[in-house]
């Protein structure tokens, strides 16, 4: 059986009792995690040692946390005062870590869903979404990780063009594919609002209600958007149902066409920073 969870945020024990629920079994299942898979949360190194645990029967993709732990271990970034990252980065397997978590993806297909933590602009069909995102995850895992993380951060470019090279190009992806909410009918990115599907300024949309996106066709799902919540379409899908935030984590079974929904409540809500 195949499971989309959303996310973590080092909310382990949530993790654990959800395991629990769906019986969850390594040599029988498989669940992808939607990104986010660290900080907020009070137990982020116990979250990334019980995926790592369960070898090739988990994987996570990375989400805009992940990339900030990776930044911050490589003294790109420093850490903000909401960060709980102190036990990864003081652990005696610290470079253990990091290596794997630089070895993620930030899109696949699973149980013919594109999964990606945030969302894709209208220009992007799946087989663009994951090439380019192959593009990043060949820069995280290459000998150049360092100069990629220093040039990551910014809103610019704020649209797609074709054109795009360097790092240019390469932040652009990262922002769409872990950053992005809402969005003009061109793609053009919109950075400061977070709250919920509602509140798109004028001009926007959230990305997946622009007229006529290359996805339409695709079934898509995503997490990164706790203010939007759990959100079921034939063909859309967000598993951030707000777990870090006290809210709960959820999973859907994806495979063999059941679309079964497993949630747990979270016990322990993070402090907003």
């Amino acid at each position: 059986m195949h499971y989309l969870i959303g996310d973590l945020q080092g909310c382990c024990d949530a993790l654990e009792q959800l395991l629990d629920e769906i019986a969850f079994s390594p040599s029988r299942d498989h669940l992808t995690v939607l990104g986010d898979i660290v900080n907020r949360g009070p137990r982020s190194l116990d979250t990334l040692r019980r995926l790592h645990a369960l070898g090739s029967s988990a994987e996570a993709l990375l989400g805009n946390h992940d990339l900030h732990l990776l930044a911050v271990a490589h003294g790109i970034r420093p850490l903000h005062r909401s960060d709980t990252l102190g036990d990864i980065l003081a652990d005696p397997k610290r470079a253990q870590w990091i290596e794997w978590l630089r070895q993620r993806p930030l899109a696949l297909m699973d149980s013919g869903w594109l999964c990606v933590h945030a969302g894709v602009v209208p220009q992007w069909d799946a087989a663009t979404t994951l090439a380019l995102a192959g593009e990043v995850e060949a820069m995280l895992r290459g000998p150049d990780l360092a100069a990629f993380l220093a040039a990551m951060y910014g809103n610019e470019p704020r649209r797609w063009h074709e054109d795009l090279a360097g790092h240019d190009r390469l932040r652009f992806v990262v922002n769409v594919l872990t950053r992005i909410r809402f969005c003009t009918d061109d793609g053009t990115l919109d950075f400061k609002t977070k709250d919920g599907a509602g509140a798109a300024p004028d001009g926007h949309h959230p990305w997946f209600d622009v007229p006529g996106r290359a996805t339409a066709g695709v079934k898509v799902a995503f997490g990164h958007w706790s203010t939007l919540g759990f959100t079921q379409r034939p063909d859309l899908l967000c598993l951030d149902s707000g777990c870090v935030w006290g809210g709960a984590l959820t999973a859907m079974r994806v495979d063999g066409g059941r679309h079964e929904v497993h949630q747990v409540q979270c016990a322990q809500a993070a402090v907003p920073g």
